[in-house]
């Protein structure tokens, strides 16, 4: 029997067999894992050089059983089993839709999405990588948006040391060509050990399958190719606990993608990811309709944050906005806004029900932009957003939801968490007192939040029924009513 597993970590099987031909689709190769009535599917692949692998995500403890199949003999018919053992500290298993809008973990630990986008971080080689998990050992962030292709645009236009497919001869005029039947092992194992180190700093890997910012041509390959892409990614990469699915970055803007092509893909990952991770697509201006059963949650691009009421009321999903503009200082609107004015909008779809995400632009000589190719980080919102995750982490276990009529004297927005927590916001708002219509029946402890300077006041204790208490009167002031034992 194999040396135990820990649940939601990775059991992976290795076999040698047929590496002649083409055995990224010639050889077929699956295993059945099983534990009393249960039976789990699962897709293995070719790692090249002979040698064929499959992973395996165990969510249950006890004694797992396997048997593989496929179409070359050397490689069917095996079989063994191993042992799930208890999860090792940290290790709270995927994140899944919890209570309608928010996240949790497998154990139930809720998981309150606090991300940051380094969308090519993983083609920038590996000193800057490094560099990376560095920063990212020290910051606030539970969430990585990352391409899997490399991208081109402004501040990256770099060549990756590897690709994930194998090169041909270009036609004559031409600079790139693939064989999209061929993956490069090497480079699929660079980005599996950038996801294990990410899970390792308890860092979700938001993996954006597609993306329109491209000179290889990864962007519009043919059907079959974007299927065997798609299923070879799924194989490699769903064992890993720490995995999320994006479809797509600015999903409305590649061209060469149609309506039907997205519900296909959706449906592609709701099929064959045997674990069922958070899938959503983030957009430009278009939204996708996030209703569809195949969508576990809003990924929105949006200035609006007063919008994430509505949309969490449309949809009946956790809304995250992933992109809200970026603090930094280029030439493009949408990353050159202060540092207040991103924590301000990280407060505002706190306070609507949602989540936010984090990126950073300031002009660099090297263009070592954090939102494209990682590195440090510059900026003054790290250190207030690692002061909003507290508070959001002392948030009672059902998350928040969007309200009225308790604070009177308005603002930005209040959510609560039934008659027991409430949370306001007042952005540029700085009221010098504040009046509350408190839930009859119970006394409230009422704080000051100073959501920029990072500290928090009591300002009443014992509160109850109508009043008016004093505040601060400074601009991005949060207030937090608690209920008393």
């Amino acid at each position: 029997m194999a040396a135990g597993v820990e649940r939601w970590g990775v059991f992976e099987l290795e076999f040698v067999g047929p590496g002649g031909g083409n055995p990224f689709i010639e050889v077929e190769l699956s295993a059945t894992f099983s534990q009393a009535n249960r039976a789990v599917e699962v897709a293995g692949f070719y790692d090249g050089e002979g040698r064929y692998r499959v992973r395996f995500m165990p969510d249950a403890e006890g004694v797992w059983r396997y048997r593989t199949r496929s179409n070359r003999s050397e490689l069917d018919g095996k079989t063994g089993e191993f042992v799930c053992v208890g999860p090792s500290p940290g290790n709270h298993g995927p994140v899944h839709v919890e209570n309608r809008f928010h996240f949790a973990y497998a154990d139930g630990t809720p998981y309150r999405q606090l991300g940051t986008t380094c969308y090519a971080w993983i083609h920038q080689g590996d000193a800057l990588e490094e560099q990376t998990l560095a920063t990212l050992a020290r910051a606030p962030f539970n969430k990585l948006r990352m391409c899997v292709f490399p991208k081109d645009y402004d501040f990256n236009h770099n060549d990756p040391e590897l690709y994930p497919y194998v090169a041909k001869t270009p036609p004559a005029g031409t600079r790139y060509a693939w064989d999209f039947t061929r993956f490069d092992p090497a480079f699929w194992r660079h980005l599996e050990k950038r996801v294990q180190q990410l899970g390792a700093l308890g860092i979700e890997a938001d993996i954006i399958v597609f993306h329109p910012y491209d000179r290889w041509g990864f962007s519009s390959m043919p059907r079959e190719a974007d299927d065997l892409y798609m299923k070879y990614l799924i194989a490699r990469l769903s064992a890993y606990r720490n995995v999320w699915w994006s479809m797509a970055n600015e999903f409305d803007i590649m061209r060469s993608k149609t309506m039907a092509d997205w519900d296909h893909f959706f449906r592609t990952f709701q099929t064959f990811d045997p674990y069922g991770h958070l899938r959503s697509v983030h957009n430009c201006v278009q939204f996708y309709d996030h209703s569809r059963p195949w969508v576990s949650h809003c990924s929105v691009q949006s200035s609006d944050l007063h919008r994430v009421p509505e949309w969490r009321a449309a949809y009946g999903k956790p809304v995250v906005v992933d992109e809200c503009c970026y603090e930094g200082n280029i030439c493009h609107a949408w990353g050159n806004i202060t540092a207040q004015e991103l924590v301000r909008r990280f407060w505002r779809g706190t306070v609507g029900g949602g989540y936010v995400g984090h990126g950073e632009t300031y002009a660099d000589p090297q263009d070592l932009l954090w939102w494209s190719k990682g590195g440090r980080l510059r900026g003054e919102s790290p250190a207030r957003l690692a002061f909003l995750k507290k508070i959001l982490d002392e948030v009672p276990l059902a998350g928040l939801e969007p309200c009225h009529g308790v604070v009177t004297t308005g603002g930005e927005g209040l959510a609560r968490c039934g008659d027991e927590y409430f949370l306001g916001y007042f952005g540029v708002h700085q009221p010098s007192s504040i009046r509350l219509a408190l839930p009859p029946g119970r006394r409230y402890t009422i704080e000051a939040i100073d959501t920029w300077n990072m500290n928090v006041e009591t300002v009443s204790r014992g509160a109850a029924g109508a009043l008016e208490v004093g505040f601060p009167g400074r601009p991005y002031m949060a207030v937090r009513i608690r209920a008393e034992a």
